[in-house]
């Protein structure tokens, strides 16, 4: 069991994570530095699976999953609550699922160290934190149910 301030760090680390790591997904510019390394990378380590090319839809949906990411990583960054990391313990939960699925269908094994990585967030992120009981946001949320504002 956690103390809640290690519980914080734990939180406030992944949300520097996340940023560092999905920053280059916020702008086409970015991304399309990031995918040719990743591309050239894949094919120098000679991974099965493939990293396609990205047409301006998919670079879309690149750019948009990474704005949302590191606008949810500087949240934590800023306010690693208790419930904003069993909340990001389960989009972790959900990545992974898509990564497995996107292995599972002929992606570039790259993704295996992401997945990894997304499943220790998510484990260190549900584990149990002193105090807190089993409820979500601990003392914190049971406040706020009653009006008192700390």
């Amino acid at each position: 069991m956690w103390q809640a301030e290690h519980y914080r760090r734990v939180v406030r680390a992944s949300g520097w994570y996340d940023l560092i790591v999905t920053a280059a997904f916020a702008t086409p510019w970015s991304f399309m530095a990031l995918h040719g390394f990743l591309s050239t990378l894949s094919q120098a380590l000679n991974l099965p699976g493939e990293l396609p090319p990205f047409e301006a839809t998919h670079m879309l949906m690149a750019n948009l999953l990474g704005s949302i990411v590191c606008v949810w990583a500087v949240l934590r960054i800023r306010d690693p609550q208790l419930q904003f990391g069993r909340y990001d313990a389960v989009g972790r939960l959900l990545f992974a699922a898509w990564q497995g699925y996107a292995l599972m269908h002929g992606a570039t094994t790259l993704l295996v160290g992401f997945l990894v990585v997304e499943l220790a967030w998510a484990v260190m992120q549900l584990w149990p934190v002193a105090g807190c009981g089993s409820r979500l946001g601990g003392d914190r949320v049971r406040s706020a149910r009653k009006g008192v504002i700390d």
